[in-house]
């Protein structure tokens, strides 16, 4: 389960050890993180990290499988995971020391900012090779946040990013060392910590109003 701590300005939520996957409880750890960060006060900015070979491999298939009648609920909640992440009112920064794989590439696009290893590790959207088409939400997204020729081969090929592919791409801010990919990442967010209140909020929403529009669709959440 995630949990949460702070540096400094810096919150730093580890997601956990293992494949990080986003079962309903985790969803749940999550979201009371969150809701300390934004009650927090004064300068303060997010870094979400993880310990292993993984930062996130995304959906949790197999809850989802024995858990069919729940589909449309754990969607709009994974939606509202990225919406709110996306525009959080403080600076957020994802360090990507272990695979970032489907949901979890999506979650680390939902971040101000990515800091991946480079030497280790995929970055990638592999849903046009597991037949799982992205949600209206999942595109609108995963395109307001690259750049149409990267997003296009990221979500038609599902080719997988190394570190310093993902930086060269835009995917990723700094590629750097296993050792010093938290550490740069806390760097980051405390450089902006001061960015933190309801105006940044206010830009990020207008910013993306579209893709945050398609992840609040609660009536038809898979297109």
């Amino acid at each position: 389960m995630p949990t949460l701590d702070r540096q400094d300005n810096v919150f730093v939520l580890d997601l956990g050890d293992g494949e990080n996957r986003f079962h309903p409880d985790w969803i749940a750890s999550a979201n009371v993180a969150l809701d300390e960060v934004e009650k927090a006060e004064g300068p303060r900015a997010l870094v979400t990290a993880a310990t292993g070979k993984f930062y996130s491999n995304g959906l949790d298939l197999d809850w989802l499988f024995a858990n069919s009648d729940q589909h449309l609920d754990y969607v709009i909640s994974v939606h509202e995971l990225f919406a709110r992440l996306l525009s959080l009112p403080v600076i957020s920064v994802a360090a990507l020391q272990g695979h970032t794989f489907a949901a979890g590439a999506m979650f680390s696009l939902a971040h101000d900012f990515r800091v991946m290893r480079a030497d280790r590790g995929y970055w990638c959207l592999p849903e046009a090779e597991i037949n799982i088409p992205f949600t209206p939400g999942m595109s609108a997204l995963i395109q307001a946040r690259l750049a149409p020729q990267t997003a296009h081969e990221a979500m038609v090929t599902a080719r997988r990013f190394g570190g310093r592919d993902a930086a060269a791409a835009g995917i990723v801010d700094r590629a750097v060392d296993e050792d010093a990919v938290r550490s740069a990442a806390i760097e980051i967010a405390q450089a902006q910590s001061s960015k933190a209140g309801d105006t940044l909020g206010t830009i990020k929403a207008r910013m993306y109003a579209p893709a945050l529009a398609a992840l609040h669709e609660k009536g038809n959440p898979l297109g």
